[in-house]
Parts: structure tokens; sequence; C-alpha cells
């Protein structure tokens, strides 16, 4: 969740935040696309969950084709998670096994680095900090697209 996101990013330099307003997951990957597209030059970096990157994850390939500075960081935590704050805003009080298993993403786990190899964009697996710290300086000095599977499960 961004829920702290606002406060931590004050005292960064100036950026452009492109954000959904509710209601519909997934479309990071082509929001960054687009925002590439239309501001030549200019990095962009697109902080997405792994469960919502997999319904717009064609758009890795158009980066590709396009060449476009774009990375992205996967949030890798192997679940729906917005699909589970959602059952708790619906008051569900026990979510038995259909419902967890349709808000988990271990079965079969998906395999970032392979996804994003797979649609032409380079990656690298993150488990440790230092390990994003280095995926990050290379991500962010690359003149095509990038993703970072970071392991948070």
């Amino acid at each position: 969740s961004a829920g702290t996101y606002w406060d931590e990013s004050k005292g960064c330099p100036k950026f452009t935040h492109l954000a959904i307003t509710g209601g519909a997951i997934g479309s990071g990957p082509a929001l960054s696309l687009g925002a590439s597209l239309a501001s030549p030059g200019k990095r962009v970096i697109n902080i997405q969950a792994d469960g919502s990157a997999m319904y717009g994850l064609q758009a890795l390939w158009s980066q590709a084709r396009e060449r476009t500075p774009v990375t992205t960081i996967i949030c890798a935590n192997n679940s729906y998670a917005i699909l589970k704050v959602e059952c708790l805003k619906q008051e569900v009080p026990n979510p038995g096994c259909v419902t967890q298993a349709h808000t988990d993403l271990k079965g079969p786990v998906l395999d970032w680095c392979r996804l994003a190899e797979g649609q032409g964009v380079p990656a690298m697996r993150a488990t440790t900090v230092g390990e994003l710290a280095a995926a990050l300086e290379k991500g962010l000095h690359t003149d095509s697209p990038f993703l970072i599977e970071a392991c948070l499960a």
C-alpha cells in the first residue's frame, strides 16, 4: 500500500506522479509506457504490485519495442493484496479456501525476471536491500526498459 508514500516523498527532488484514482488495478505498466512516450528523455519509474501487474504484462513488450527508459519495480508479495483488503472492507468474516485461492499467487509462483525477459526487457531479482540498491543503480542507468523483481514474501 502507498499509505505513507506521500509523507515519505516530500523531501525528494521535484517529480511527476501518476496514480489511479481507485477502483481499478493493473494500469501501471501502460501508464509508465505512455508517460515515457510523452516525455522523451525522462526516466520513468513504475512501482507496481505483482498481482495487478499481471493485468498489464503486455505493456513490457511495448516498452521493449519502443526502447522506453522505464524502470519497473515489481513489489512481489505473491498475493492479490488489494483483493484481501476488499474482503476486509466487505466484512467477510472468515474467507474460505476458494477466496484464499483467488487472492494467492503462489501456485504457480510468478517469475517476473523470466516474464520480463520473455517480453524483451532485461531484469534482476532483489531479495535484500543491497540487491535492490544494485538493481536500481543498473536500472536507472539503462537507456531502455528494465524490470526489478523486489521479493517481499
